[in-house]
């Protein structure tokens, strides 16, 4: 599996920024990254926030996405904690000769341990005097601080990229519209005795042992694979709270590549009458890397409302699961 993961280099210089997987594996640092779509300097634009976590270091980055969708101009703050450093401030970038300004306050931030703030903090994006993105639930602060009113236009976040590490099990939480609750994520990779004992030399043993996967959401099998080395790429649909999702998987690199490789999983959120064109479930996996495509809604879903969709019904949400694999 040739996939690009393109992790920021939140611990070195602001311009270096990397696609090696080498990188994750070395530092075997925690990533969480979040893309959002709002209006910056008059532009549909997306927002990349970014944290980073390994043993020695912990950061945040934000990056708005040029015009032309490469170039990017980047606010990092690195959160260094046996000497100062600034646990609330702003930085300053020019975007089209628009100035836009990210204020941040953690002072108080509640980690847990975990790469991202759970609550106490706020990070803020601010342009034409309007805060176009605004994450952490210090709200008022937020706007206080800043002066400004809240945009006109919501962001949309249009996906989220997790690395994860384990041995056999995988674990996550995440939310698949906005305004929808939490739900666990676990993915867990066993071997099964095969009671014929005839190793096929394609993921399986000369014991007799064939590799099964479990992925469970909110403590309940919902996708089980077996004879996992035929199986290594898939997709299959499930439903969480009458919700339609599509999970896709590609577990390739556990199988038959040496060393610590990733598997990716991607659940994109669906309608249940899925009426779009092209059917999601049909596209490759590749393709929902780049997949930004709007959902139509099934009328008199109140499910699906409570979840957050928006008006019109669309969920253009992706989450990209990175599992690694530590033997």
């Amino acid at each position: 599996m040739q996939d690009p993961i393109g992790i920021p280099a939140c611990f070195s210089s602001v311009e270096k920024q990397t696609d090696d997987p080498a990188t994750v594996m070395r530092s075997g640092q925690s990533v969480f990254m979040y893309v959002y779509r709002t209006k910056i300097a008059d532009q549909c634009r997306l927002i990349t926030i970014t944290w980073c976590k390994n043993l020695l270091l912990h950061g945040l980055s934000v990056a708005v996405a040029g015009p032309d969708g490469e170039s990017q101009y980047t606010c990092k703050v690195e959160l260094k904690p046996w000497y100062f450093w600034r646990k609330h401030g702003s930085k300053r970038f020019v975007v089209d000769d628009k100035p836009v300004d990210i204020f941040w306050d953690l002072k108080a931030a509640k980690f847990n341990g975990e790469t991202e703030p759970s609550s106490e903090y706020y990070v803020a994006v601010v342009c034409n005097e309007e805060v176009v993105l605004l994450l952490g639930d210090l709200k008022k602060d937020a706007y206080r601080k800043t002066g400004c009113r809240p945009a006109l236009v919501d962001p949309i976040l249009v996906s989220k990229k997790e690395h994860i590490f384990g041995k056999k099990k995988f674990s996550t939480k995440v939310k698949f519209y906005e305004k929808g609750r939490f739900h666990d994520i676990s993915i867990e990779c066993k071997n099964r005795s095969n009671s014929n004992g005839n190793g096929n030399g394609n993921g399986s043993s000369c014991s007799g042992v064939d590799p099964e996967m479990e992925i469970r959401i909110d403590g309940h099998l919902v996708i089980h694979v077996k004879h996992l080395q035929w199986k290594f790429r898939g997709n299959e649909s499930i439903h969480v709270n009458k919700l339609r999702v599509e999970v896709y998987w590609d577990v390739h690199d556990w199988l038959f590549s040496p060393g610590l490789r990733h598997a990716l999983f991607i659940f994109k959120p669906l309608m249940s009458s899925s009426s779009t064109s092209p059917t999601t479930s049909s596209l490759p996996l590749s393709s929902l890397t780049s997949i930004q495509t709007p959902l139509t809604s099934q009328p008199g879903s109140s499910d699906a409302e409570d979840q957050g969709v928006n008006a019109g019904g669309s969920s253009e949400f992706c989450l990209f699961l990175y599992a690694w694999k530590v033997e």
